[in-house]
């Protein structure tokens, strides 16, 4: 049986949260964990609502491009400012609590993730994850969740770092040579790169084993698509994203 951190059998991911908590307690300054920081509020008007009932499965998951990338934005925010300190910036885990990329894609991953948000975890009378459920609510919930859930595994982008840089290199000069064009300078090349970004994209494979990854490719295509394409942002999307990876 495998439970919460894909290829994980459940009491594994059972004994690494536990010995998690076990190395917070002894870690200074770590001792209450989250237990004395106040849960900061996420803005979640542009995502749909949900209703009163807390869902069992990721409704963000499969909602279209949209809502899924707003998710993205607003669960990268709200991770950040509620759920690094313990889980590590980009949901990459220093060791002190789960690493929260490896929590399944699917519907008993959700639930996992679903009931520690909505109640927390105290061990031995000390809170090791306070409950966000009634503060941040069900749409920040599932925001952070996706975007957890969309982070690279490790060493995806190994295999494309060369081109991916390349890439990177080509768009700034192009910004560099003509800053203030409109269009885009020699359209049909920043097109040729955005649709060379996209397809690694699609090349560049979760943690969770969820289908699509939030990568530093699929950002930067974003960033080239639209009536005016953005060289600039997407170069340093690629800059930012390359050197995370290293």
């Amino acid at each position: 049986m495998t439970g919460p951190g894909r290829g994980k059998p459940l009491g594994q991911f059972a004994i690494a949260t536990g010995a998690a908590a076990a190395l917070a307690l002894g870690a200074a300054g770590l001792a209450l964990a989250h237990g004395d920081v106040a849960p900061q509020p996420v803005e979640t008007g542009a995502l749909p609502d949900l209703g009163e009932d807390w869902l069992t499965e990721n409704p963000y998951r499969d909602a279209g491009p949209e809502v899924w990338a707003e998710a993205i934005a607003i669960g990268d925010s709200g991770y950040n400012q509620n759920c690094a300190r313990c889980h590590g910036l980009g949901v990459i885990s220093g060791g002190l609590a789960p690493d929260l990329r490896y929590l399944e894609a699917e519907e008993y991953g959700d639930e996992w993730y679903a009931e520690r948000f909505r109640t927390g975890y105290t061990q031995n009378g000390i809170t090791k994850m306070p409950a966000f459920g009634e503060l941040l609510g069900q749409k920040a919930a599932w925001a952070i969740r996706t975007y957890i859930e969309t982070r690279p595994d490790d060493g995806a982008m190994d295999a494309h770092s060369d081109r991916l840089k390349a890439i990177r290199d080509a768009l700034s000069a192009m910004d560099a040579a003509a800053p203030d064009a409109d269009p885009a300078p020699d359209p049909e090349a920043v097109e040729a790169l955005r649709a060379e970004l996209e397809a690694i994209a699609a090349e560049v494979p979760t943690a969770s084993g969820a289908p699509v990854a939030d990568s530093a490719a699929y950002r930067a295509a974003a960033r080239l698509s639209g009536p005016k394409a953005d060289l600039n942002a997407a170069a340093e999307v690629l800059t930012i994203g390359l050197s995370a990876a290293h």
